[in-house]
């Protein structure tokens, strides 16, 4: 299949002569501050005060990059690179260097002396390139600083890619990880018909920061199961005549990734867009047939010592080919004679001035494994989201619901309809993860125009598969999250649709992203990426069935804690806010937005026109269900009536939190109309001043206009009531805000119950008001104690009911009736 013609004695002398350069400037990048190219004896004075960085894979991912460049250039295949141990980052500087790429980005790295001096002195060094990969690097779409999400971000950002492979350089250490040892599935889920490839290259150097990999213990023989158990070819590539053997081993997986991609096209003709004659009928039944096997990929296991090229020895330990290569080799050799001398040595040894030309440029033999132009992996434009083209969103009102007095909806149902035709717009840009739970977050809709993204043959009961097919299910909440990133980040748009409690799961993937959102909306040439959109369903509130394993609001507490203005949290209250909120998500960039909603059926509130006006702050006034008037929200209301003053103001965030607060209003407009009452929905949690909304004229003066400005506020929260309690610290109306939310409280039960056992239901929000109001309502005090026998009695009452039945007592199964 392949023809190694060119592998030749003075290719491999270039190849070696390349990866000198490459393993001096990493190298040097950890250690020196001055005399960059050693025109000079080094001196103590040239080395840095703070040696930062890592130095154990640098060879081999230098090793590794040279045989891609070359595959590159020999085929003129655009390719991407992924790198999982973004501790590596000297290599991927090197390279960037080396081929011109960094400098088309910074003039002050442009090939030469001076672009040496600077690539070398700024590593680690405040203003320059930090110790890992990071957005400020071009063609870097990972940073790789928390581990394990590499071949699941190159699969990624494969999916609907046809023409592109994406090589996923991913370190022995990190395959120790949870979610890279799930990734490897993500083989049965790469269509070779519609997407392109991912070569994974695992890189073997069999140590960590302080002991072995355990690929590392493993036998060739272990190694060959476990990766055919995977449904991979995999090759090894052993340490002796590792030169000569990788240049066959890479090219033989290049032709291998070719000859998949042309069996399963059917040379090239799409199965979809066959238009009839013999040739056309003959490929169709040649691609159909293609498809009841499974394609085997290859993998590469490259197997290197770590620390190649750098010290043998300190102190009579073994430094290369062991852990002490990991971080820095020669920790002191500033205030250590004998470690001084061998960073000489070290440095000495790959005899630089030999590689470069008078003006400090690459040699002709380094030159000329190079790719060029766009072909060089730093300048990929999938990688640099130069491809991105926006959503063809369908018109949002022709999903509108109507209002009508007792209308109830499933929020998830009604969204499901609008995200099928999003997908029926887009049938090549847009995906959707969901970890397994598409039938029960009620996205039955999607199924009308896709299926369930499966390569594989599958088992004669299943149902709704598609090897085309936009949702994407696995077990494997990390590997979903990781595939978003991936496709997010080569420029195409997706939705993450999942029960609230295992949001958890993620949470550190997500801290990770926004902080390399932050990072790339810093770099001038970075362009605005989609953004990330999250749907949390299955809420904790209607985990009853469940119970208590299913109810965690924790994920929501963790995006707040990361106070970034990239993050929005949303909380529509019922279909049309839902609606509204994820088409504004969808047109948005450079966002991570996370939308919380039940999905069973709930009261309908408010029109999408109404709504539009809310999410311009995020916060209102609901006129009708409170007994008092009130002008707009974001005017002063200085010259209300004192008829129009409440003598209480009921928020709520959250949809169950909106049922009950609403709830208790109607209550206290039964047993108590001398009470005056205003309820605000707060949809968005930007109006607190976190978020894109901060700066729009929505400050705690307006905030405390809406809240009014002396009058107790029961303040109904999806989430955590330690998540208001942090946003509010500094307002001034905080210390008259009660904060009802969830509390760690509950188990399998009623769904009223739920609410009952963290005081956050109707009855115990309608107390606390009449215990509040009283104190200065006399009319409401008169009452007190008859509302509050009252409604203590409906509590007990449904404690022995829910008990004796399973079911909610009948005053909440037909509220209505009572109130």
């Amino acid at each position: 299949m392949s023809d190694y013609s060119f592998i030749t004695k003075e290719l491999i002398g270039s190849q070696k002569k390349c990866l000198r350069l490459a393993n001096y400037l990493s190298a040097t990048q950890l250690y020196l501050k001055e005399n960059f190219l050693l025109e000079v004896e080094l001196e103590k004075a040239h080395i840095k005060k703070r040696i930062l960085g890592h130095w154990g894979t640098v060879p081999g991912l230098n090793f590794i990059y040279s045989n891609l460049n070359i595959l590159i250039k020999r085929h003129n295949q655009e390719m991407m690179v992924v790198i999982g141990s973004g501790h590596g980052s000297p290599a991927i500087l090197s390279n960037m260097f080396l081929d011109g790429t960094l400098g088309e980005f910074y003039p002050e790295y442009k090939v030469g002396k001076q672009g040496i001096g600077n690539l070398i002195r700024n590593f680690s060094w405040p203003g320059g390139f930090p110790s890992h990969a990071s957005p400020k690097s071009p063609g870097i779409i990972l940073e790789g600083g928390e581990l394990g999400y590499s071949l699941a971000t190159a699969y990624g950002a494969a999916f609907d890619n046809k023409e592109l492979i994406v090589a996923c350089i991913i370190g022995d250490g990190e395959s120790e990880t949870g979610t890279l040892s799930a990734s490897w599935y993500s083989n049965k889920f790469l269509n070779p018909q519609k997407d392109g490839a991912v070569l994974p290259v695992l890189h073997i150097n069999k140590h960590k920061i302080s002991g072995p990999t355990i690929y590392g213990t493993m036998s060739d023989k272990e190694l060959m199961n476990l990766f055919k158990g995977y449904g991979y070819e995999p090759i090894i590539v052993q340490e002796e005549n590792i030169y000569e053997d990788s240049l066959k081993v890479f090219e033989y997986a290049f032709q291998k990734i070719k000859q998949i991609q042309k069996e399963f096209r059917g040379d090239n003709l799409d199965q979809d867009e066959t238009a009839g004659g013999e040739s056309s009928e003959k490929n169709l039944k040649e691609n159909i047939e293609a498809f009841k096997q499974k394609p085997v990929w290859p993998v590469i296991l490259l197997k290197s010592k770590k620390g190649w090229t750098g010290p043998k020895e300190l102190d009579g330990t073994m430094v290369e080919d062991s852990f002490r290569s990991h971080g820095i080799p020669l920790e002191d050799p500033v205030e250590d004679e004998e470690q001084f001398k061998l960073l000489e040595e070290w440095l000495g040894s790959y005899k630089v001035h030999e590689l470069l030309t008078e003006d400090f440029r690459p040699i002709e033999e380094i030159k000329g494994l190079l790719p060029e132009g766009e072909l060089r992996p730093g300048m990929n434009k999938h990688a640099n989201n130069l491809v991105s083209q926006p959503l063809k969103l369908p018109e949002i009102g022709d999903y509108e619901l109507e209002i009508s007095g007792s209308k109830k909806a499933s929020s998830m149902t009604e969204l499901s309809k609008y995200l099928r035709d999003v997908i029926k717009n887009n049938p090549n840009i847009f995906r959707i993860m969901s970890p397994d739970e598409s039938e029960s977050n009620k996205l039955q809709s999607l199924f009308d125009v896709t299926g369930r993204t499966y390569v594989w043959p599958v088992p004669g009961a299943s149902e709704n598969i598609s090897r085309d097919g936009r949702m994407m299910e696995l077990l494997s909440e990390n590997v979903l999250q990781a595939w978003l990133q991936g496709y997010i980040l080569t420029g195409r748009h997706g939705v993450y649709i999942s029960y609230e409690a295992f949001m958890m799961i993620i949470a550190s993937m997500v801290d990770q992203y926004s902080k390399f959102l932050k990072q790339a909306k810093s770099v001038g040439w970075r362009k605005p990426l989609p953004s990330m959109n999250f749907i949390i369903t299955s809420t904790g509130w209607r985990q009853d069935h469940n119970g208590y394993s299913h109810q965690n609001p924790g994920f929501i507490s963790s995006v707040l804690n990361d106070y970034s203005e990239s993050i929005d949290v949303h909380f529509p209250p019922d279909a049309n806010s839902l609606l509204l909120t994820c088409e504004e998500a969808l047109k948005s960039r450079d966002k991570i937005n996370i939308i919380i909603t039940g999905k069973r059926e709930l009261p309908q509130y408010i029109t999408m026109e109404n709504f539009k006006e809310q999410m311009r702050s995020g916060i209102s006034i609901w006129e009708g269900v409170g007994n008092v008037k009130s002008v707009g929200t974001e005017e002063i209301l200085e010259n209300q009536k004192e008829d129009d003053i409440p003598d209480i103001v009921f928020a709520a965030t959250g949809d169950y939190s909106t049922l009950e607060s609403i709830s208790a209003i109607k209550i206290l407009k039964r047993l108590v109309p001398e009470m005056r009452t205003r309820f605000v929905s707060i949809s968005e949690l930007s109006c607190f001043g976190i978020g894109d909304r901060r700066g729009l004229n929505f400050n705690g003066d307006n905030l405390k206009r809406i809240l009014t400005d002396s009058k107790p506020v029961i303040y109904s929260y999806h989430g955590y009531p330690q998540d208001i309690k942090s946003l509010i610290f500094g307002h001034s109306f905080a210390g008259r805000i009660s904060i009802h939310g969830y509390s760690e409280k509950g188990t399998t039960t009623t769904p009223f119950d739920m609410q009952v056992q963290n005081d956050c239901d109707r009855f115990h929000l309608a107390l606390e008001a009449v215990m509040k109001v009283s104190e200065t309502n006399e009319k409401v005090r008169e009452k007190r104690k008859q509302v509050e026998y009252y409604i203590n009695s409906l509590l007990e009452k449904h404690a022995k009911v829910i008990i004796e039945t399973g079911e909610d007592i009948e005053e909440i199964r037909n509220f209505e009736k009572y109130f």
